[in-house]
């Protein structure tokens, strides 16, 4: 039994409080928790509340994210305490569990998205007011927002030309918005990765490697999909969930360092 608990605490508890990040066990056990949960949330509450999946639950969903990735830089900045509830990954339960009433009542009421999008930015409000009045320094946000539009770019042209399904451009923004705040942290401020796998790609290549890597990506993701699920509300559902995994962390890293570093 002890053995055990050492195990959960090494690999699970501490890094949570220790920003060490993630390891092969986190990593499968969370992939598979993560997994579980789109699909089951998909079959047991948004298909039961007939919520369709479009570009309407993507934006109702977006402020809920922002205070959640703001809630977890706060605690890294030393402005709120830690608590599993608020630290990676209790913060995406804690959000969860958090917009759910709302889509319920959302829902019930026919008000759907006003309810569910109002408290998110209620909550969103909050918690970037405490990031504002903290902030030591804004020039992670202006690098960050930089190199996200000189990427993000070259990727609306080739939209242009090779058009793929619009609502997957909401995730490839995500996730080149998350990547802009990666380099930025790591190329210009010492950050250190806290994924296993990227984390050897950098040692290795340095931080730009994270551009074509995430794109590479970002396109098995997409036909993998379009392959493995074949309906197409569902399969939409994968792309909210491929969205908010990358929105998350890009609205927390540069977040982050702007309470951290000085002016």
């Amino acid at each position: 039994m002890e053995s055990v608990e050492r195990f959960l605490w090494e690999y699970f508890i501490e890094p949570m409080y220790t920003r060490e990040g993630y390891n092969p066990y986190n990593t499968i056990v969370y992939a598979i928790i993560l997994g579980l949960a789109i699909i089951y949330t998909y079959r047991w509450i948004i298909k039961p509340l007939r919520i369709k999946v479009d570009e309407k639950l993507f934006y109702a969903v977006t402020p809920m994210v922002v205070f959640g990735a703001t809630v977890r830089a706060l605690v890294d900045g030393g402005v709120l305490a830690p608590h599993p509830l608020i630290l990676t990954p209790g913060i995406f339960f804690t959000a969860f569990f958090l917009i759910l009433p709302a889509l319920f009542a959302d829902s019930k009421l026919k008000t759907y998205p006003k309810i569910t999008g109002g408290w998110g930015a209620i909550l969103a409000l909050y918690a970037n007011y405490l990031l504002v009045t903290n902030a030591k320094s804004w020039e992670p946000y202006e690098l960050t927002f930089f190199y996200t539009m000189v990427f993000f770019l070259p990727i609306l042209v080739y939209y242009k030309f090779r058009p793929f399904e619009k609502l997957y451009l909401f995730p490839v923004f995500a996730h080149i918005f998350d990547i802009g705040s990666t380099v930025v942290a790591i190329h210009y401020y010492g950050y250190r990765e806290v994924h296993w796998i990227e984390n050897l790609l950098v040692q290795k290549f340095g931080a730009f490697v994270y551009y074509p890597w995430i794109v590479l990506i970002l396109a098995v993701v997409y036909y993998g999909l379009k392959y493995l699920v074949p309906d197409e509300e569902e399969r939409r559902y994968w792309y909210l969930a491929v969205y908010i995994l990358g929105l998350g962390p890009a609205i927390r890293d540069p977040a982050q360092m702007i309470l951290q570093l000085a002016g």
